[in-house]
Formats: structure tokens, sequence, C-alpha cells
């Protein structure tokens, strides 16, 4: 949200004045409920695996979004952390790395909980724990001290989802497209 959505709605808001847009933070299942009640348009959603559910829902593919550890030291590994205390996000946010931890080898301590990255950099920076975090997080906030290192075989997978038969209405294509351009300028 922090990094595709402000410049995508900057763009909207110059192009197409009269759009107003509505902008929700909500959790992927929320958000895919609210597409499915009619009560948003679209949705950006990420998933952890290339399997995108058939549930009416059109998904499009916007990007990979790596995963990176983060601790206080170059170049670690989830298995380097086995033994460490552990800050994640709420419960229904951190299945994935409960997944890719195990697949590692150990079931990880988790000691803090939090879904503001401002605070689970924190205390990673002040040496409470280690924790994974997505690289779009990463570039709308990165603490002095934390040290990200990238899990090659962790990462999510950005989708726009919009419901119903298209074609979509105008406003929301007009999103669409300067989403799309958002995300083509990241680089």
């Amino acid at each position: 949200m922090s990094v595709l959505v402000p410049p995508a709605a900057m763009a909207l808001s110059q192009s197409y004045p009269n759009i107003e847009l509505h902008l929700t933070d909500a959790h992927p299942t929320v958000a895919l409920r609210r597409l499915r009640d009619g009560s948003a348009d679209l949705a950006i959603v990420h998933r952890y695996d290339d399997a995108v559910p058939q549930d009416g829902v059109r998904y499009s593919y916007l990007l990979d979004d790596p995963m990176y550890l983060l601790s206080r030291h170059p170049d670690q590994t989830l298995a380097d952390h086995r033994d460490s205390m552990w800050i994640a996000g709420c419960e229904n946010c951190r299945g994935e790395l409960l997944q890719f931890c195990e697949a590692a080898g150990f079931r990880p301590r988790m000691t803090y909980s939090s879904d503001d990255i401002v605070v689970e950099q924190a205390f990673v920076a002040a040496g409470l724990g280690v924790t994974t975090m997505p690289g779009l997080a990463l570039r709308s906030h990165h603490a002095d001290g934390v040290v990200a290192s990238e899990l090659t075989d962790f990462r999510r997978r950005i989708y726009l989802a919009t419901f119903g038969e298209p074609p979509d209405p105008p406003a929301t294509t007009a999103f669409i497209t300067a989403l799309r351009t958002a995300i083509d300028a990241l680089g």
C-alpha cells in the first residue's frame, strides 16, 4: 500500500480529478470479501505461492516481492536463527513464516507480535529478535541498525484482484493503468 498505491493515486487524481478514490488498507482475506460483496472495486493482494484460488475473482499478476530476513548481521538465513527470538505479524499473517521456518528445520520461538513494520524493525534494531519482511515494505521504511538478507526461495506474488465479468468500470480501469505505471517506475 505505501509504495505502489500513493503514486498511482496521485497520477489518477491529476489525470481524472473528478474520480473520487477511497482507499482502505485491509488483510487480503478482508479485501477479497469486500471485493465480492461490492464494497470495493479492486484489491491488491499477495500470495506466497503461485496458485490463485478459483473463486470467481479475476487475478492479474503484478510483480514478485522478495522476502528478507531482518537481523543485526549480514548474510543470514532462516536456519541461522533457529534459536533466536522472533517477531511476527498477527495470527493471520504468520502462517507463511511458520511454513518456511519449518521447511528450514525448526519452529520459530515467537516472542513479539506486531503488524507495524516500524515496530518490528525497532525490535530488531534493539536486539530483541529477528523477523521477515517483504521488499516493498523495506522500500517504505528501513531502520538504522537493521540488516536485510534476501531469502531467495521465499517471496510474495502481488496480484490485482477484480470481481465480475469484464470490462471493468472506466474509473477502475483508469486506476489499474495508473497502478501499472507506478509498478513500471519501480525499476
